[in-house]
């Protein structure tokens, strides 16, 4: 259970999420942020959170975060046709644009204040000074995140280039009273009614539009950008930026959906800090780490860990586990060693140079096999990896402990591949009788040849996008036949740390 002070007034989000990655993201917020009113739309998902923004912002499966600032049925008949009716439609009677403002302007303060609590903390005591002297003679009063105004002048560009487009209104609306996050609450909005309109109008913006369907043939996305920031700069008094505004609105209108949001920080939450070099999209990476059933005191590996991006990942939401990660290419694992070293994992993570088809483990001796298995173009292998794919697989079955997990991501050639390999096929007629085919427990099927891999059982497939093309995320756990080779009692095992010598 989260502490009282990890919650504050329920306000409305969405997050973009690349095609397939919803389902994990709808989980994600339900688990983690307690999300209420949870729906979703191709490449979108809406929740409502009681939960601070700093909570929020630590979602793995997500690529952008907005402010919702509306959602309504979609544009239809005459008022799609004109660009008064558009503005009608879309402004209302600004009421909802002009609370998502302060809503915003909530967030972003505690943003900032979070920012400046931490840098100020890891300030030198001397320089730290020196920046509190200048902040006072700049006018800020304070040196910490203990006073009202939270945040502080102390030198922070470089952090505050996360927190959205230009901040240098927000503590200047402090004067005039703390605005509560949900801004229609009763009890704080009597008492900044008469300066919530000065407030408003101080915002520069720029609206940014995408649309699709039969709105897109009737107008550009620049049209519509330009009818909606004119009927904004008009009704509510904001001022028009292209170049550096305050904050943008983002506005998505097609056929069946018409939704206006604002963009919460610069950077995607996709973007890992404790990442230095990038392999797999990191929202892919955490999506097969949580489906991993990775437990404390688990000993997890990637046999063909590239430069580390799914252990990593796994290693951050996972901490009390053991990783291993092997590769044959040593510039590859020179990468991932910086990456280890660059996340501060190197205690809970190590590396090893080994062929994925000769892994240099005891059989039945590891939890959790994972493994972005090389494709395409830019990470495909120099020999064919539908021939090496048999290969590899049942070394990963053979180290799998019984009850264990494997998740594999595989392009759609691959998938197929390993579907037909998984599946036990008949066997012409005229063969039949030979002793083909055998069934769990040992006993003859003679008609169907036996699987390639008999102790995996599929558990899921999830399609999801890698950009320009598509892959898919495999997961299995293994169960107990008649020809599993064990290691040990029933195959129990104690690695712990994932510290092994070679068979």
């Amino acid at each position: 259970m989260n502490d009282s002070n990890s919650q504050c007034a329920a306000l409305q989000f969405y997050c973009t999420a690349g095609n397939g990655m919803e389902p994990f993201l709808i989980q994600e917020v339900k688990t983690k942020l307690a999300a209420k009113d949870v729906d979703h739309i191709p490449g979108k998902v809406f929740f409502t959170t009681s939960f601070e923004i700093k909570q929020v912002r630590e979602l793995k499966s997500a690529e952008r975060l907005f402010l919702l600032l509306k959602r309504h049925s979609p544009l239809s008949g005459h008022t799609a046709k004109t660009p008064s009716g558009i503005q009608s439609r879309l402004m209302g009677d600004g009421s909802d644009w002009t609370r998502a403002v302060l809503s915003w302007r909530c967030l972003q303060r505690d943003l900032m204040m979070r920012s400046d609590c931490t840098l100020s903390v890891a300030l030198p005591g001397r320089k730290r000074k020196r920046e509190e002297e200048e902040a006072k003679e700049s006018g800020v009063e304070g040196s910490t995140c203990n006073g009202p105004n939270g945040a502080q002048k102390l030198g922070l560009e470089g952090e505050r280039r996360e927190l959205g487009p230009s901040k240098d209104h927000i503590s200047s609306t402090e004067d005039s009273g703390r605005v509560n996050c949900v801004a229609g609450d009763k009890v704080e909005e009597d008492r900044i009614e008469g300066s919530r309109d000065r407030k408003t109008s101080t915002v520069s913006f720029r609206v940014s539009c995408r649309c699709s369907g039969a709105l897109s043939r009737r107008f550009s996305p620049q049209d519509l950008s330009r009818i909606i920031g004119t009927a904004a700069s008009r009704q509510l008094g904001w001022r028009v930026d292209l170049r550096k505004p305050d904050l943008e609105v983002n506005v998505y209108m097609s056929d069946d959906h018409c939704v206006l949001g604002i963009p919460l920080l610069r950077l995607p939450l996709a973007n890992r800090s404790y990442m230095k070099t990038t392999g797999l999209r990191s929202t892919i990476a955490w999506a097969m780490a949580s489906l991993s059933d990775i437990k404390p005191g688990s000993c997890v590996i990637d046999p063909m860990c590239g430069v580390g991006t799914i252990l990593l990942e796994a290693a951050h939401e996972y901490q009390d586990a053991f990783f291993l990660g092997l590769d044959i290419d040593e510039s590859q694992l020179v990468k991932a060693d910086q990456n280890v070293e660059f996340a501060k994992f190197g205690d809970r993570v190590q590396l090893l140079q080994a062929s994925s088809k000769e892994i240099p483990l005891p059989s039945c001796s590891v939890d959790v096999v994972v493994c972005d298995v090389p494709f395409g173009k830019k990470f495909g292998t120099k020999t064919g990896m539908a021939a090496s794919l048999p290969v590899i697989v049942r070394e990963m079955e053979r180290v799998l402990c019984v009850g264990g997990t494997l998740v594999l991501l595989l392009s759609p050639q691959l998938s197929c591949l390993l579907k037909k390999s998984m599946t036990p096929r008949p066997v012409p007629s005229h063969t039949q009788g030979e002793g083909t085919g055998v069934g769990l427990g040992g006993d003859v099927d003679p008609s169907h040849t036996p699987s390639l891999f008999p102790s995996l059982q599929p558990l899921s497939y999830h399609r999801v996008s890698l950009g320009a093309i598509d892959a898919l995320i495999h997961k299995y756990v293994k169960i107990l036949t008649a020809t599993t080779t064990l290691s040990g009692p029933d195959c129990i095992h104690t690695l712990n740390p994932c510290i092994v010598e070679p068979e």
